[in-house]
């Protein structure tokens, strides 16, 4: 028998399994309070998924806050949709906008690998599509276990190739990205997505249902039983030892309906045919009535029997909570509805009326002729449960502190150092990502000018201006564990070096905050500075966070990922053919490293890899600094003054060299400033620095420019010969200390990941 809201009415009585659907004894209280009776078994679902904390963001809501205090509109660009909406929008100039957001897929990814990654890039690229923008390239920060672990083996290929076999299909480059292992993702590995989209400043569409009598259609392809509480559910709750307690399906994915589904939902846009329109990805059709509803005239009346199904046996429940992919959510004007379904006829998209828009202020679903839901959609969408989460500083934070890398042997002489360097280059966090990169078709659609492993994907928007965007996305969790107001602040400031390195002006931020349990009131506290840094870090650099997305329960037992927040910075190029790559390419360009180096190697990448050691206190956050030296990379990149130029993070100097090297495929020759701790300069990771070179005759002129912003700059060393058709085999040399021909450099440095997983 279907629970209608009549039944309920006359059944107060009946147990519900409120407590098995992740919801809390209040919270279940609370819906009888809002609907003066017992849920129907529908309302219950519904409310459970919207509820769960991958919807609601009942634990991260009031610490979100922060963000929406910030200015849309800065000197440096202006936001044309932000937080709330499906993805941020901002200005890139001459008439164009860039949308773009980051979000998690990470319980899925563990459960199956494949499609959880896989899914994870449908659903972000129809968050992209929602807001009229056509998706133009993807990014993808991954985080692993130990490289060498079982679990990692079974996972990391899964996931990689989901991610391309999905963006393939899909025409869509990926063009960034990060590869990190440690050993709390072991069981809980962190799979972000980041997509870009560009569109016209007019053809902006928002996520509401307004116009009463407008019909709602569902589009795209048919519900099944696939990722039922999928999403929703599984990412609101803490793997045990063995791996979820919970297994909610998985969702499926068809990157050849969804390319059907982008090209069908463009030319409806072109043709003005679309009203309002929403996504379907986490709680599926309760998540895209709902919040449809509750953003525009407040009421929406469906037939849920009319919802095309691949599995007749779903219950009513069963298609309400369903996260089945590649589905979206129109509102459609009465005249254009012929229209709209003729469109999606061509591109063989199925697409179903479902009900109208109306102005009662409640979401009323039907089913076999009788009323399944009656409920304000606000109490659903945007009204749930908030809760201030008790956090606290943990009593360990003190040891963890206290136990910095001065205690810890380090390399001297030449010998020792040359040997840390290669040990350093092969390190899986450090070593290349070749083996991962090539799976994805990083140049499809003919518009990708940078990409991996560049230190941003660049993508031309406009032919014949050259106008273009830049996207990058990092984090350093080690600095966040050690302090996570100024790790969280690292990581947005090394995104926002990273793309200024390119000659891109950063204009906003996504992030995805991926966190333990919220119950913990040290990862509550975790979360809180982290929070608190990149608001802070965001109003001195002068960018917004236009939105992304917040990971909690990413646990296995009692053991939480290290606090990772993960940072997406794009930025805008008035001409792509004047970026500026990374690698050394021009014999006798002399190399300058700008900024200054500090003895941090607390948290580095040299006491991870030498020592397996972590503790003390992250390198010094001068984000005044680092706005000063983007101002003269995007200056010197835009006046021509650059051949190549990296920033300068994890691994420090001597990474940065290993990495230019072997892209420009020259060798350099390096000397050690006088009075300068050679292990120092080649490792500290000091932030706000940067290494280049200069292009012929440019010295002058680029020592004005540093000198007009009062920026630290010293010439340390030239590139020595000019790439694979050079008569010498080339070397990288550090002046009194070692060389490494770059051969040996290249075996050390590319060998590691195909070794492991080939």
């Amino acid at each position: 028998m279907t629970d209608t809201v009549e039944h309920a009415a006359k059944t107060p009585d009946v147990e519900q399994p409120w407590a098995a659907l992740g919801l809390r004894g209040d919270e279940y209280a609370r819906i009888r309070e809002t609907l003066g009776r017992r849920p129907t078994s529908c309302e219950l679902a519904i409310y459970s998924v919207m509820w769960s904390e991958h919807c609601s963001y009942k634990s991260s809501k009031v610490h979100l806050r922060r963000f929406t205090e910030l200015p849309d509109e800065t000197p440096l660009g202006k936001t044309l949709a932000g937080i709330g909406e499906n993805a941020g929008v901002v200005d890139i100039g001459q008439g164009y906008a860039a949308t773009f957001k980051v979000e998690s897929h990470n319980h899925p990814s563990f459960v199956e690998p494949y499609q959880g990654a896989a899914t994870g890039v449908g659903g972000i690229v129809r968050d992209i599509l929602a807001m009229g923008a056509r998706p133009v390239a993807l990014l993808d920060p991954l985080r692993f276990g130990p490289a060498d672990a079982p679990d990692t083996r079974r996972v990391l290929p899964g996931v990689v190739a989901g991610i391309a076999g999905y963006g393939n299909c899909l025409g869509l480059p990926t063009v960034g990205g990060e590869v990190v292992f440690d050993s709390s993702y072991a069981g809980n590995p962190l799979v972000n997505v980041l997509c870009v989209g560009v569109m016209r400043h007019e053809d902006v569409h928002r996520a509401h249902a307004s116009g009463v009598g407008n019909r709602v259609v569902l589009y795209g392809a048919r519900t099944g039983g696939d990722g039922i509480g999928g999403v929703s559910v599984l990412a609101s709750e803490t793997f045990g030892d063995e791996g979820p307690s919970k297994r909610p399906s998985v969702q499926v994915g068809d990157p050849f309906l969804e390319k059907l589904l982008i090209e069908c939902t463009l030319e409806l846009f072109g043709e003005g045919l679309v009203a309002g329109i929403q996504d379907l990805g986490g709680a599926g059709l309760s998540c895209a009535t709902s919040e449809l509803a509750s953003a525009g005239d407040g009421g929406m009346h469906i037939t849920l029997d009319r919802v095309p199904l691949r599995d007749a046996s779903l219950t009513p429940e069963e298609i309400l909570m369903s996260e089945s992919q590649e589905r979206m959510m129109a509102v459609v004007r009465p005249a254009d509805v012929e229209r709209f379904l003729a469109v999606c006829a061509k591109w063989d998209v199925p697409a179903t009326v479902l009900g109208e828009v109306t102005d009662t202020g409640r979401l009323v679903v039907e089913w076999a002729g009788e009323v399944v839901v009656d409920v304000p959609p606000r109490t659903v969408a945007s009204e749930g449960p908030v809760y201030q989460r008790p956090y606290a500083r943990p009593q360990a934070q003190d040891a963890l502190i206290a136990a910095g890398s001065d205690r810890l042997p380090r390399p001297a002489g030449g010998a020792e150092l040359r040997e840390t360097l290669l040990r350093m280059a092969a390190a899986p966090n450090l070593s290349a990502k070749t083996w991962v990169t090539e799976q994805y078709d990083r140049y499809v659609q003919g518009s990708t000018v940078l990409a991996q492993p560049e230190d941003a994907g660049v993508i031309r928007v406009d032919a014949d201006s050259g106008l273009g965007v830049a996207v990058a996305t990092d984090g350093n969790a080690r600095f966040v564990a050690l302090d996570p107001y100024a790790g969280a602040q690292l990581a947005l400031a090394e995104a926002y070096r990273n793309v200024a390195v390119t000659g891109a002006r950063p204009l906003a931020v996504t992030d995805c905050l991926n966190f333990g349990s919220p119950e913990d009131p040290g990862v509550m506290w975790q979360f809180a500075e982290a929070v608190r840094g990149l608001a802070d870090g965001c109003r001195v650099l002068g960018v917004p966070v236009t939105g992304g997305n917040v990971s909690f329960y990413n646990s296995t037992g009692d053991t939480a990922v290290l606090p990772t927040p993960v940072v997406g910075v794009l930025g805008v190029l008035d001409d792509v053919r004047r970026r500026t790559p990374l690698g050394f390419s021009r014999a006798g360009a002399a190399l300058f490293q700008l900024g200054e180096t500090r003895d941090e190697l607390d948290g580095s990448e040299w006491a991870n890899v030498v020592h397996g050691h972590l503790g003390g206190v992250p390198p010094r956050v001068d984000l005044e600094a680092e706005r000063r030296l983007a101002e003269i990379l995007v200056a010197a990149s835009g006046e021509g003054l650059l051949d190549a130029a990296h920033d300068l993070a994890d691994g420090g100097l001597a990474q940065a060299l290993v990495e230019s090297c072997l892209r420009g495929g020259s060798g350099a020759r390096v000397e050690v400033p006088e009075g300068t701790d050679p292990f120092a300069f080649l490792f500290a990771e000091s932030a706000a620095r940067a290494v280049v070179a200069l292009s012929p005759g440019a010295e002058a002129r680029f020592s004005e420019l540093c000198a007009e912003h009062d920026y630290p700059v010293e010439r340390i060393g030239v590139i020595a010969d000019a790439g694979p058709d050079s008569r010498v085999d080339p070397e990288l040399e550090l002046r009194d200390l070692f060389t490494i021909p770059l051969a040996e450099l290249r075996e050390a440095h590319e060998r590691t990941l195909p070794d492991l997983f080939d």
